[in-house]
């Protein structure tokens, strides 16, 4: 049976609990956590698992929707839409189908699912009365909705399904009813009826249209009059023994018999005709399911695709480039954009797009549509702020529920149908992804959007991601600042010395072409290199004389100190190198350094580059025992400690950084 409903027709006659009481139902609103689907619907879609996807462990995917086994086998019980929610989500994961809703609503109008007498039962009636007995036991089934159905001609019906006030439905299910509407006409040996979907819910309908409209098969027609056949021989047959003889009887008998196997066989001959035609139909059909399979294997290749390119970034900008390159490969739209919320969450603002010109990409960069208004009203907006998306096939039809700003930037852009989808991660609206084609004319779908829905949350949570990763980024970069600053602060003239040298270390950094990360390591090590001097007495940091030996090694002890201090911070990875990096900046090519005497490579690298940037700052800044330096006695002093107190090719690199930057 149907996740969504065992079954999903109802009529205009009101059955169940009552007219009353489903008012009631309405009035009180129901939620995601109020019990709406009856357990005999996952118990009907455990069975098509196990019939088709009989390798998937059924006990992970009950455990992952929150549902005990027990539950599922007690027909009095009740699940919630989260619950429901869940259960498709991991079964799609496990499945890899994006159909499969629409697969288990074929099912559950099989024999397998409602038994075959109920099948027989049903195909007595005909396809429009099937649809409205199955819909009057939809109140047993599901309290999410109210059905409504309405035929309309001998071959065609109309079916309404209003979800109740408080009740969220989710895109797999208006997928499970159809593919279930289709099974009905399954049941008379029809061919799949074709179905109108006028209105749906997730394209900001009230409610989901349905017109199912079928062919009447001659050989349903012939199987009905054999089917009729057999109770009416039956009834002949006893009627002739009462008012008849025996003799009447078996002649009767005989008759009937011949009457039902004629029947019989002339059935088994136009089955056979209209299974050939069946048959060329599946080779048509199966064409384009070859077709649908390698457009789903695209699908599937594409969202594996941003999958990765999201979780190898956690920069936004790279992570927009990444999908919209995707997105520009994997799918056939013309164009695409990624509109962000600012800071201020006031307005969206294009942050990258594919497929516009030079022109109109002036256009979206300078356009910012804006969150704090009221009378905003276009649809980027409106998606934005109600978390719905939009399908629209053509703009004019819309006109007059736009803004004129909203008609001309449409109008600049050359739009006519185009569907916008919110990103949003826990509730939140963080922004959209929007696609349009105006090349190709190919018209939008609700298959589309479904496809850009699932993976507009994906990009939701990467960017909440990364902006929740900056945030504690420039946080932990302010410590950092405030730490350097708490000890440069100590004494005027030593004011900046970590910013300085954070500043050449990283020009050095430039030069030798090292990986972005690592120098990420060295910028921290190199703001925090002096740190240990917070345990050093004022009196030794700031006396304006020559230090004796006590002293001097006083001063020196500010490298380990350094060291035990930055080891109490929970550095990760590569990043727990710093303490031992900015410890080791006084250490000395030829071991003359402290506080290890460390020689050549022994030294880390790091530490080697954050020597010479912090030995140049302190020779050209004023200190209390001196005035600064000129700039080519310092260079002087530098390049005669090559070999010595600092490696060759760092000095090297920090005289080509510097003559850039400085002496341009």
């Amino acid at each position: 049976m149907a996740i969504e409903d065992a079954a999903t027709v109802g009529s205009t006659e009101r059955v169940g609990g009552g007219y009353a009481s489903e008012l009631l139902q309405e009035e009180m609103g129901l939620t995601v956590n109020n019990p709406l689907y009856n357990s005999r619907l996952i118990d009907t879609y455990i069975k098509f698992i196990n019939k088709k996807y009989n390798y998937i462990n059924i006990s992970e995917l009950l455990d992952y929707a929150r549902i005990e086994p027990y539950q599922v086998t007690d027909e009095g019980h009740w699940f919630t839409q989260e619950q429901v929610d869940l259960f498709y989500e991991k079964l799609e994961k496990l499945t890899k189908n994006k159909d499969i809703a629409r697969e288990a609503g074929r099912y559950a109008a099989s024999s397998d699912s409602i038994g075959t007498m109920r099948q027989y039962m049903l195909g007595l009636v005909g396809p429009a009365k099937a649809y409205e007995i199955i819909g009057k036991y939809a109140p047993k089934f599901t309290k999410s909705t109210v059905y409504e159905s309405k035929i309309t001609s001998p071959q065609e019906i109309e079916i309404t399904v209003t979800p109740r006030k408080g009740v969220h439905e989710k895109q797999f299910q208006c997928d499970n009813r159809i593919g279930y509407f289709e099974a009905i006409a399954l049941i008379f040996n029809h061919s799949l009826p074709e179905i109108r979907h006028s209105e749906c819910t997730f394209n900001g309908g009230k409610a989901c249209r349905y017109i199912v409209s079928w062919k009447q098969s001659y050989f349903s027609f012939i199987k009905k009059i054999r089917n009729y056949s057999v109770p009416f021989v039956l009834t002949a047959s006893l009627a002739s023994y009462f008012m008849y003889s025996l003799s009447v009887l078996i002649a009767t008998l005989l008759c009937s018999v011949f009457i039902v196997l004629s029947f019989t066989l002339y059935t088994v001959i136009v089955e056979k005709r209209e299974l050939n035609a069946a048959i060329a139909s599946l080779s048509i059909a199966s064409n384009k399911l070859i077709e649908q399979i390698e457009i789903n294997y695209n699908n599937s290749r594409m969202i594996g695709e941003i999958g990765l390119s999201l979780s190898k970034q956690m920069d936004i900008e790279i992570i927009l480039s990444n999908v919209i390159k995707v997105l520009e490969t994997r799918l056939g739209y013309d164009r695409g954009m990624i509109l962000l919320a600012n800071k201020a969450n006031s307005s969206l603002v294009f942050r990258a797009g594919f497929g516009y010109t030079p022109e109109q990409l002036d256009i979206l960069q300078r356009t910012q549509f804006h969150l704090n208004r009221s009378e905003s009203k276009g649809l980027f907006v409106v998606c934005f702020r109600e978390q719905k998306p939009f399908l629209i096939n053509d703009v004019h039809e819309i006109e007059t529920n736009l803004s004129s700003h909203s008609l001309e930037f449409a109008k600049k852009l050359g739009a006519l149908s185009f569907i916008c989808c919110p990103m949003i991660y826990e509730g939140k609206s963080l922004g959209i992804l929007a696609v349009d084609n105006i090349k190709t004319k190919k018209p939008l779908v609700q298959s589309d959007m479904s496809l850009l829905m699932g993976i507009a949350p994906e990009i939701g949570v990467s960017i909440h991601n990364c902006i929740l990763m900056e945030t504690k980024e420039r946080q932990f970069k302010s410590i950092l600042h405030t730490l350097a600053a708490s000890i440069d602060a100590r004494d005027p003239l030593t004011a900046g010395h970590s910013e300085k040298v954070t500043e050449y270390a990283l020009g050095i950094c430039r030069e030798l072409d090292l990986p972005q990360d690592y120098r990420e390591v060295i910028r921290i090590a190199a703001l925090l290199h002096d740190y240990g001097k917070i345990g050093i007495k004022d009196s030794i940091l700031m006396k304006p004389g020559k230090l004796d030996a006590e002293e001097r090694k006083e001063i020196q002890s500010h490298a380990d100190k350094t060291r035990r201090i930055l080891a109490q911070i929970h550095f990760e990875g590569i990043y727990k190198e710093i303490p031992n990096i900015a410890a080791s900046h006084h250490e000395k090519i030829d071991g003359s350094g402290y506080p290890k005497g460390q020689k050549g490579e022994d030294i880390p690298l790091g530490a080697r580059i954050i020597g010479v940037a912090d030995f140049f700052e302190a020779i050209t800044a004023k200190r209390h025992y001196r005035d600064p330096m000129s700039l080519d006695i310092a260079f002087q002093l530098l390049n005669a400690e090559v070999g010595k107190s600092y490696d060759k090719k760092i000095v090297d690199a920090f005289m080509r950084y510097y003559n850039k930057t400085f002496k341009t």
